[in-house]
């Protein structure tokens, strides 16, 4: 029995070193570096640039209006073949097709980011609106081409810690660095006596730099051994077959699903009360009387944390339990997670009730994350078209927090913040609606990827 037991512990200490290996290995890492470049330019386009916005006293409606410029998260897999089948030139001969266009994206972003902090918010802000739908842009080109090449250099036990290190990279990118830091770095520069017209510009600045994290991770990166044979696979091929094959196939493929139509209506719906009010989450802030510097100290202190709890609780649960069930708690505590900021509002400006509610959208918001992109990969079974259809649900995925979210600063004006953070608790039903319909057609029950990463 003693000597059971002994093999026993043995055996747990194993699997425990084994499993902390995976996480460790070049290809996991290299992914994790790279889930930090994707994380880092949302924000600056997003809640960073609206409390920016609200900084300078730009109006509710027009901070809403720029959740439009998140538009090429939408519409990126019109353009995801075009990473699939063209090459950059120059960068793809000398680093590979993969390489090239991580590498050039992730320049272009270096210089984008910091010319759109040289422009006034309050003074042009059509001209900002560019800058960031320029931003966006490669950004989104960016994160098809890091997604290509996770699911080509990852191997098969190698895939849920790629995908937990990605997400905790980018966590970290988005919250910690461009959120939280690049406030912090205005705070910073205004200390120093910088003009108060030019501190935002510095602090972009500086936030570009961070895009070297990616930069080094793309030239230590090593091409998937499968993209050499698909360049030459493609060279012996005419255009029309190669249009074929890049445009054409990885659509018909995914309309062959059964209920694809519904599947499409829940991946735009299921996020979006999230979405709607995560919109306005920054002007709310600092419209009920919290000091910027406060309000992102608390908000991405707390709320980094707590979103990588969040993501870990749901890769746990999704080990445990059926697809349908996953869905469901997500999306319950994603609805339920919005009252908080109507006792926020009544609350008022207190720090403590901040971080309460913070940590508790930042936890429903990660565990459902993590739910969510784990039923997106089940549904992404054709490996050859992985990208492009991944490409396509994520850019549906990103349609309320463009689109749907646009009218959310309007709203907030005209029925005032707790009305509007109930509306947006309302907003997450039709999301629920499709989970009950999709669940009575049977149409939840392919792989669970976190299921099948925990048996592996």
């Amino acid at each position: 029995m003693h000597d059971q037991s002994k093999m026993g512990e043995a055996n747990l200490s194993g699997q425990l070193r084994d499993v902390w290996r995976v996480y460790t290995e070049r290809p996991v890492l290299i992914v994790m570096a790279l889930g930090f470049s994707s994380g880092l330019p949302l924000v600056l386009t997003g809640s960073t640039l609206a409390l920016w916005m609200a900084d300078e006293g730009v109006d509710l409606g027009t901070i809403g209006l720029f959740s439009l410029v998140g538009l090429p998260y939408v519409l990126k897999f019109l353009w995801a073949p075009l990473v699939d089948a063209v090459r950059v030139p120059f960068l793809s001969r000398l680093l590979g097709r993969r390489r090239g266009w991580l590498m050039a994206t992730q320049l272009a972003l270096v210089v984008a980011i910091a010319l759109m902090g040289l422009v006034d918010p309050l003074r042009a802000p059509g001209l900002m609106a560019l800058a960031a739908i320029t931003v966006a842009f490669l950004s989104a080109t960016q994160d098809i081409a890091i997604d290509a090449f996770r699911v080509e250099t990852l191997k098969e036990n190698q895939q849920a810690a790629g995908v937990a290190n990605f997400v905790a990279a980018y966590q970290v990118a988005m919250r910690l660095v461009a959120g939280v830091g690049t406030v912090a770095a205005v705070s910073v520069f205004g200390s120093l006596g910088a003009a108060p017209d030019t501190v935002w510009s510095w602090a972009y600045g500086l936030t570009a730099l961070f895009m070297g994290v990616g930069l080094i991770a793309s030239l230590l990166a090593r091409e998937p051994d499968v993209s050499a044979s698909i360049e030459a696979a493609q060279d012996n091929l005419s255009f029309a077959t190669r249009f074929n094959q890049a445009v054409v196939s990885p659509f018909a493929d995914f309309v062959q699903k059964r209920g694809w139509l519904s599947l499409l209506a829940f991946v735009v719906l299921f996020k979006f009360g999230d979405a709607f009010a995560g919109a306005m989450v920054a002007p709310f802030a600092l419209d009920i009387g919290f000091e910027k510097t406060i309000y992102i100290s608390v908000a991405n202190g707390v709320g980094l944390p707590a979103a990588l709890a969040g993501g870990f609780a749901g890769g746990m649960l999704g080990r445990l339990v059926t697809m349908k069930t996953a869905l469901w708690t997500a999306g319950i505590l994603q609805m339920v997670s919005n009252l908080v900021f109507c006792w926020q509002a009544w609350v008022g400006p207190d720090a403590t009730a901040l971080g309460v509610t913070v940590g508790i959208e930042a936890f429903t918001s990660g565990f459902g994350t993590v739910i969510f992109v784990a039923f997106l990969s089940s549904l992404c079974v054709t490996r050859e078209f992985t990208a492009t259809q991944f490409a396509l649900l994520t850019a549906l995925a990103a349609v309320g927090r463009t689109i749907l979210s646009a009218s959310a600063g309007f709203a907030a004006a005209a029925i005032g913040w707790v009305p509007f953070f109930l509306l947006t608790t309302l907003a997450a039903v039709p999301g629920l609606l499709f989970l009950v319909w999709l669940g009575r057609q049977n149409l939840l029950d392919g792989a669970n990827p976190l299921r099948a990463a925990g048996k592996a």
